[in-house]
């Protein structure tokens, strides 16, 4: 653990390693004392916590709010816990029990939610000029920068931003001002970073930590960050332990294990967290893959719009004429709201240049182009197969209606036991060899060669 302070921001904690444990009780005492070295830079006042929803859920972030959640409600002057507000962007409110499940330790009445069509605000605005510029001319207008109104209602002292950095689809890696200009963002900021992202090209930036999204969220912050209360950055990186760590920890091969913390002011926390992703969270691969099984927690995969990281996370991975198998019991819809639901069912998964021509001439998709952004993420491009093992919450003909192929959940399961098969190759009894994603949120898979071209 180290404690470094720089001209440009202040990074209180950097501990972890490709190989690190972190366990519970390290995590604890590790972002104890950086919360409270941060509490002691800023004024006193009521602090407010954003940590992600249960689709982040093995972050281990619901533990460290928990923590922070403590922390501040014991504060020796008072109660400091203002508010906690799960960044859920365009994703469905929590219930009481997921809250439950992910933050045990943190009192159901700080939470408040986050509605991205009603709740917003906005800050100030990055010129189209600007923003061609920046995506390359992939793009062409202007981008608001938007948070959650409830950040600025009250005299916050500090915002504690919480959450994850891994690979991500829209914007390189995630987390730092996404958990922001996203996770509490409104719709007109999320459909065109989305868009914006997509229409740039997804293979251009997952894995990498300078995007023109992410160019978008730091210029945003840039201009008008000083509008919001200062902003702690707590970031963990997370990643499967290895045959011999199984053997030594006595763990679980696959389990995870939380590989780094970082807790800071600035940008720095991010990016040494980000370089750690890329060690821990990028698996290049020598060869294509043929036969992909991915399996989706119902627990955490109830829609596409999560799901389909099965496809946005593999598909640099797969080769042309194979096979994606998606097993996926807790499908229910299509879309985290009935609005996206819709389009989804209306124009389905189709390849970039056709979906960017149905936002030419489609009205209604012009107006979401987050749901535009995610067709065309969602697509193999015709390359390989994507075939989808709903459970019985969605029919075949609604799988089948978007785009995909549909596979039976029972036969599938019964061929592919997801306990008995390993994160990466696998050969069956009778020859067949596969790759075995158990979490496609947790990493990203590539042909090495599609990765560094």
């Amino acid at each position: 653990m180290r404690l470094i302070e720089t001209q440009e921001d202040l990074l209180l904690l950097e501990v972890g390693g490709v190989e690190a444990d972190l366990s519970d009780a390290e995590l604890d005492e590790y972002f104890s004392e950086a919360l409270q070295k941060a509490l002691s830079r800023v004024q006193p006042g009521p602090v407010a916590l954003l940590p992600p929803d249960g689709t982040r859920f093995h972050s281990r972030a619901g533990y460290l709010t928990d923590i922070a959640s403590r922390i501040l409600s014991s504060w020796p002057s008072g109660d400091r816990l203002g508010m906690v507000m799960p960044a859920l962007g365009t994703h469905m409110p929590m219930t009481a029990a997921e809250l439950g499940r992910m933050f045990p330790g943190t009192p159901l009445a700080k939470f408040r939610g986050h509605d991205w069509r009603r709740d917003v605000l906005t800050l100030g605005r990055l010129e189209a000029d600007w923003v061609e510029k920046t995506a390359e001319g992939a793009v062409r207008f202007d981008w608001p920068v938007q948070v959650n109104k409830a950040l600025l209602e009250e005299e916050y002292s500090l915002i504690v931003s919480l959450g994850q950095v891994v690979p991500h689809e829209v914007i390189g890696m995630a987390n730092h001002l996404k958990n922001l200009f996203v996770g509490t963002g409104g719709k007109e900021a999320i459909d065109k970073s989305h868009f914006t992202g997509a229409a740039y090209g997804m293979e251009r930036m997952m894995g990498r930590i300078n995007t023109p999204v992410r160019a978008l969220f730091d210029e945003g912050y840039r201009r008008f960050g000083n509008l919001l209360p200062p902003i702690l950055w707590v970031l963990t990186v997370v990643g499967s332990r290895s045959e011999s760590e199984a053997r030594r920890t006595g763990k679980p091969r696959g389990s995870l294990a939380v590989r780094g913390l970082y807790v800071g002011f600035g940008r720095s926390c991010f990016e040494k967290a980000a370089e750690l992703a890329r060690r821990v969270n990028v698996d290049l691969l020598d060869e294509p893959i043929q036969k992909a099984v991915v399996y989706l927690e119902p627990e955490e995969f109830r829609t596409t719009w999560l799901g389909n990281k099965a496809v946005y996370r593999t598909r640099m991975a797969m080769a042309d004429g194979g096979e994606l198998l998606i097993l996926a019991p807790g499908l229910e819809r299509f879309g985290e709201d009935p609005g996206i639901d819709t389009l989804i069912r209306k124009h389905g998964y189709r390849p970039a240049a056709e979906i960017r021509s149905r936002v030419e001439s489609d009205q209604e998709l012009q107006g979401a182009l987050s749901a535009a952004a995610h067709l065309i993420h969602g697509s193999s491009e015709n390359r390989f197969t994507v075939r989808y093992c709903p459970g019985p919450g969605v029919s075949r003909k609604e799988i089948e209606s978007v785009g995909y192929e549909w596979g039976d959940l029972a036969e599938a399961l019964a061929r592919y036991d997801i306990h008995n098969l390993s994160l990466g190759w696998n050969t069956l009894p009778d020859g067949e060899r596969i790759f075995f994603v158990p979490n496609p949120a947790l990493g990203l898979w590539a042909e090495k060669r599609k990765f560094l071209t």
